[in-house]
């Protein structure tokens, strides 16, 4: 599912360069779960937004699901983007003057369905969350598990391949972040390729394979 060879990337800020990812080789194949864990610092966020196309890369070779993603037009990396990832953040990243369906419901927006028909699909989604009767609150009327929950519900509208997490558990207490975790786990046996960013051990364990990097390079790769 993504594969990637000999990535390089460098922030210039000024007069400074920062060398982030040195010669990264990485393949994660097609319905795995891993964790990426590092240091703040280490590159693991940089290595993430690249695998999401938010991102790119200096120099090496991307391809996901064998497309090679370097140097895309931003129409096209939008594109491919949309159609094969689905991305849930630490601080859920909902639209704060949109309801939770009609959050869930925007990644639909941009693929020309129209509303009626987003909306029952986002419906559907929330209730597969547990979430049918919070439809019409707005997020700060949702406690950070339920923010959660329909960001994640949001990920998966639009039948992504891959789902990206960057810290999904960050800030939640220890019962709602096992419960974001059982989620993810359940959309993983569906097929789903999960790919975490954490630096809590005990969500790393519930993945199955870790990824440990150390000031920009892949130091080690644990098989839970």
């Amino acid at each position: 599912m993504i594969k990637i060879n000999k990535i390089h990337k460098s922030y210039v800020t000024g007069q400074n360069s920062l060398h982030v990812l040195k010669g990264i080789d990485l393949e994660i194949e097609t319905g795995e779960m891993v964790s990426i864990m590092g240091a703040s610092g280490s590159g693991k966020s940089t290595l993430l937004n690249i695998l999401g196309i938010l991102d790119n890369h200096d120099s090496g070779e991307y391809f996901l699901n064998g497309q090679i993603v370097n140097k895309l037009s931003e129409r096209k990396a939008a594109m491919l983007r949309n159609k094969m990832l689905g991305f849930v953040f630490q601080s859920f990243n909902l639209v704060s003057f949109k309801n939770a369906m009609e959050n869930v419901a925007l990644p639909l927006y941009y693929q020309d369905i129209p509303r009626k028909k987003r909306n029952l699909i986002a419906m559907e989604y929330l209730e597969r969350m547990g979430l049918k009767d919070w439809a019409h609150h707005l997020p700060n009327e949702l406690s950070g598990g339920q923010k959660q929950r329909v960001a994640i519900a949001r990920a998966l509208i639009g039948k992504p391949k891959v789902i990206l997490a960057d810290e999904p558990t960050g800030a939640l207490d220890s019962a709602t972040s096992l419960e974001v975790m059982n989620i993810l786990q359940e959309v993983n046996s569906s097929g789903i390729t999960v790919i975490i960013v954490t630096h809590e051990h005990d969500i790393a364990l519930r993945t199955r394979k870790t990824i440990r990097i150390t000031d920009g390079n892949i130091t080690e790769i644990i098989v839970n």
